[in-house]
């Protein structure tokens, strides 16, 4: 179970482009990285996904990948909670990002992971842009929009989590 449970790590890690052995090395934990929000007791994986698909298409972000990375571990034979990782994106800012830095590409499409912990606790989790935004030295106009794609992930995240259609 031990190895079951580090092989999806790695496997999010990689997914996510979360640099483990860096993060380690400086004294930031993978958790200060990310923003999670549980789901609310109430509230399904299914509907988080059905709230998050709406709460995506009214603030015009398109729902570019979904990734059921549960299935394809089950496929392999590992047993395994539900993960499935959606992207979102609004791509005339993600141009506009690229064109600043290249290095934001590693950052595309914005992430929304699902996933169930192993007490059966679904949880949604992200990349914490609040934290990477302030240190990306942005022109005040490409901060403003940086700000609008973390409020609307964020936002994104919270119908999910509160099953808000």
């Amino acid at each position: 179970m031990r190895n079951q449970v580090l092989l999806i790590l790695v496997l999010l890690c990689a997914l996510v482009g979360a640099p483990i052995a860096a993060t380690a090395s400086e004294g930031i934990s993978i958790g200060d990285t990310v923003l999670k929000m549980p789901l609310a007791d109430d509230v399904s994986m299914d509907d988080a996904v059905d709230s998050m698909k709406l709460r995506a298409n009214t603030l015009n972000f398109k729902l570019v990948a979904h990734l059921p990375l549960y299935k394809e571990l089950e496929a392999m034979g590992i047993d395994t909670k539900r993960i499935e990782i959606f992207q979102f994106c609004d791509a005339r800012i993600a141009n506009e990002m690229v064109i600043f830095n290249p290095d934001f590409s590693a950052y595309l499409p914005c992430r929304i992971t699902l996933i169930e912990d192993a007490d059966g606790k679904p949880w949604l989790v992200t990349l914490d842009l609040g934290k990477i935004i302030p240190t990306a030295n942005l022109s005040p106009e490409l901060q403003e929009k940086a700000e609008m794609v973390r409020d609307k992930i964020e936002s994104i995240m919270t119908a999910g989590a509160n099953g808000e259609l």
